[in-house]
């Protein structure tokens, strides 16, 4: 990641603490970022692959790609 990239993830971190109970980085074991996609992806994966929620996903603008969700149920 290069600046400019750091500066849109400190942004959207910043814009999620904002959403309160709706925080889609909440919860998240590592933050990816998706130079394909210009966006960062906060997987709820924890140790060893375990996953009960597909990735939350926020561009680069801090538009919502996908909020994430469950994956069973």
């Amino acid at each position: 990641m290069g600046r400019e990239e750091i500066a849109a993830l400190i942004a959207v971190l910043q814009a999620q603490l904002g959403r309160g109970g709706e925080n889609l980085a909440l919860g998240a074991w590592h933050i990816h970022f998706d130079k394909k996609r210009g966006a960062f992806s906060f997987d709820k994966c924890e140790a060893d692959g375990y996953c009960e929620e597909r990735p939350s996903v926020v561009a680069l603008n801090g538009e919502v790609l996908d909020p994430g969700g469950p994956l069973f149920g």
